[in-house]
């Protein structure tokens, strides 16, 4: 593996790395040296943190990162509400009730003003009026995931599964927004897209572990920064420290 000193795999994952990264995706962030120790689903990161702050639709750094395991997304304009996500054989989203994502509605597509991202007292996000559609249709994918327990390979074998673990809750939403083609894991994700940090959104990954900053907040299945200290896919305040993880982004976001 790549990491300096990573105990366990992608999904269930202890990462402790020396290497720096920055963070972005729509609200003021950080970067650091400290070395993150991170349990997907369960421990907390270890992080001290000062450095720039970016803001919500900036310049993002492209970077010229090998292509991964996903294809390059087309940019789109225009706002439109998914009709639900589907995995790549085409079977369609279950309902709740199946144990899978929930089917998207009025509640888990909503808006606000501006270019961030707002987390709801539901636990959902709204997506920023002002983003592009594939933001805010990301964002909702990632409300489709909220309450789901984390499963270890969970969003693997197929985009729809009962439980999620932290690479395949970022693939989910990543292909809500039509931006990726099959689920990737963490190593995957390193070189997926474009390196460096996205205007709209960036991928953070090392070998044991990656969630997704989009429009200001981050899609993440561990309880690190969780007010609640829960794990699982969830919206969460963005970190102060994203050291030990490589960023890339989609082009065009």
């Amino acid at each position: 593996m790549a990491a300096d000193h990573p105990t366990e795999l992608d999904g269930g994952a202890v990462s402790a790395s020396g290497a720096t990264s920055t963070s972005t995706s729509g609200a003021a962030s950080t970067s650091s040296s400290a070395t993150p120790v991170e349990l997907d689903g369960g421990a907390m990161y270890v992080t001290a943190a000062t450095g720039t702050s970016k803001t919500a639709g900036g310049a993002g750094v492209s970077g010229s990162g090998a292509t991964g395991g996903g294809t390059a997304p087309t940019p789109r304009t225009g706002a439109t509400a998914p009709t639900g996500a589907t995995d790549p054989t085409g079977a369609t989203t279950p309902t709740s009730a199946a144990g899978g994502p929930t089917p998207l509605g009025p509640a888990l597509t909503s808006t606000v003003p501006g270019t961030s991202a707002t987390i709801l007292a539901d636990g959902y996000a709204a997506a920023p009026a002002s983003a592009p559609a594939a933001v805010q249709e990301a964002i909702w994918a990632g409300n489709q995931l909220i309450g789901l327990p984390y499963i270890y390979g969970g969003g693997h074998a197929s985009f729809i599964a009962a439980g999620y673990d932290c690479s395949g809750t970022v693939s989910y939403a990543l292909h809500g927004g039509d931006l990726l083609a099959a689920p990737l894991d963490s190593t995957q994700f390193m070189t997926w897209g474009l390196s460096g940090l996205g205007t709209w959104m960036t991928v953070y990954a090392n070998p044991a572990h990656a969630f997704l900053e989009i429009a200001g907040i981050r899609l993440d299945t561990s309880t690190a920064g969780d007010p609640g200290g829960l794990s699982g896919p969830r919206w969460r305040p963005l970190l102060s420290s994203t050291a030990g993880f490589v960023a890339t982004h989609p082009a065009g976001y």
